[in-house]
């Protein structure tokens, strides 16, 4: 571990275990409760706080779980970007019902949501695209994101032939990818406290407004 990511652990350490945090505002819309805590967990050091667990069910109703990153928050939802013809994409295909948990542990805290899943449009996706490094584009055209290949060897030729086919030329958003924006029916913040009586407070989405209970830890 590097020196300075030594520090910022140091320093996510006192926020989130020596040092009291503020309590749970039930009262608070949840979409601005969502933006103090991401905020505070940035703010203390805490690496890649965007990080969140995508949960999602095959047509057996077997889940699968993957890591990624959230890319943005709007008044819609929570916005991602994968391959559409990936596992979790073909799954949110089949069924667009889908969970998402961020764990900042060291503050003890967890958000857990539930909601559907909604393509982007192809202007907001290509937005993002353009915005990141040309290896990345590149890759995202190379993928077959989630297809079983033989060897890594196949993966690089399939990057260098990419890599030939857009020499020189802007690379271009794939159709088979973009972003989902999810759209929540229920939120649940989680604050740990002492003795496992933690706090837990659940909105649910009741037409255009929220209802707020307070869980059982």
């Amino acid at each position: 571990m590097s020196l300075l990511n030594k520090i910022r652990c140091a320093f996510t350490l006192g926020q989130g275990v020596l040092i009291d945090l503020p309590d749970l505002d039930p009262s608070v819309d949840p979409f601005d409760q969502f933006q103090n805590w991401f905020k505070a967990a940035q703010d203390c050091g805490i690496v890649l706080p965007e990080s969140m667990t995508v949960s999602t069910v095959d047509a057996n109703g077997f889940p699968s779980c993957r890591v990624v990153l959230l890319k943005e928050l709007t008044k819609e939802g929570f916005v991602f970007f994968t391959n559409y013809g990936s596992r979790k994409g073909q799954e949110l295909a089949q069924n667009p019902h889908v969970a998402l948990t961020f764990h900042w542990n060291i503050l003890q805290r967890q958000v857990r949501i539930q909601g559907v899943v909604e393509k982007i449009s192809a202007e907001d996706s290509n937005a993002y695209f353009q915005s990141r490094g040309r290896g990345s584009r590149i890759g995202a055209w190379a993928s077959r994101q989630s297809a079983v290949i033989s060897s890594r060897k196949v993966l690089e030729q399939q990057v260098k032939d990419v890599t030939n086919k857009f020499a020189d030329k802007e690379v271009p958003l794939p159709e088979f990818w973009g972003g989902y924006v999810v759209k929540p029916s229920s939120i649940e913040f989680w604050q740990g406290k002492a003795d496992r009586l933690h706090d837990r407070f659940s909105y649910v989405k009741d037409g255009d407004d929220w209802r707020v209970d307070r869980l059982a830890p």
